[in-house]
């Protein structure tokens, strides 16, 4: 990812951070992460995030989706060599929609669709919508995905033990850590 496009979602979601009125520290916002997946395609296929607390029995984020920006799908699964059960996660919405796909009975007509030329990627279509103060919890080892409303979203995310390197993506092309150029 171009350093620039890198800066430039970082300004734009402490924007939206303003918008709805969560306050942040200088330090988060020093730390405030953009991820782009690896695809170099930010504007359809990314996350900015940042993360409160994450110990060995807890994690706190705050997301940023842009409108219609789509976090890939992906499982947090169990990992017996470390002693790791997989993450169980609680998404609140805190400012526009979020539209989660899971594992479970697809929707008739779903709001969304995976980006263009990534659709072989997207296998969960159980859609739960959640607006302002609605909340879902997932349990470890669900496939998941989520894509923002036409205003884009912020999403809490409370969970326990995070351990981002170990999240599996469908799609094999993902790098869940970006790479900056100049």
């Amino acid at each position: 990812m171009k350093k620039a496009v890198y800066e430039e979602a970082r300004r734009k979601a402490l924007e939206y951070f303003e918008r709805a009125q969560i306050v942040l520290t200088e330090s988060e916002k020093e730390n405030l992460e953009v991820a782009d997946f690896g695809l170099d395609d930010l504007e359809r296929t990314g996350l900015q995030l940042v993360t409160y607390v994450n110990t060995a029995r807890c994690c706190a984020k705050e997301m940023v989706l842009f409108p219609r920006q789509t976090c890939p799908e992906h499982r947090h699964a169990p990992l017996q060599e470390i002693g790791f059960i997989g993450k169980e996660e609680t998404f609140r919405c805190r400012y526009g929609t979020c539209y989660l796909y899971i594992e479970g009975e697809p929707a008739a007509s779903p709001a969304c669709r995976p980006p263009e030329g990534s659709e072989a990627w997207y296998t969960v279509w159980h859609e739960v919508i959640l607006h302002p103060g609605e909340q879902y919890t997932m349990q470890p080892d669900t496939r998941h995905w989520f894509q923002a409303g036409d205003e884009g979203a912020i999403i809490s995310e409370f969970s326990t033990q995070s351990r981002d390197d170990y999240d599996i993506f469908t799609d094999p092309n993902i790098r869940r850590l970006p790479t900056l150029e100049d």
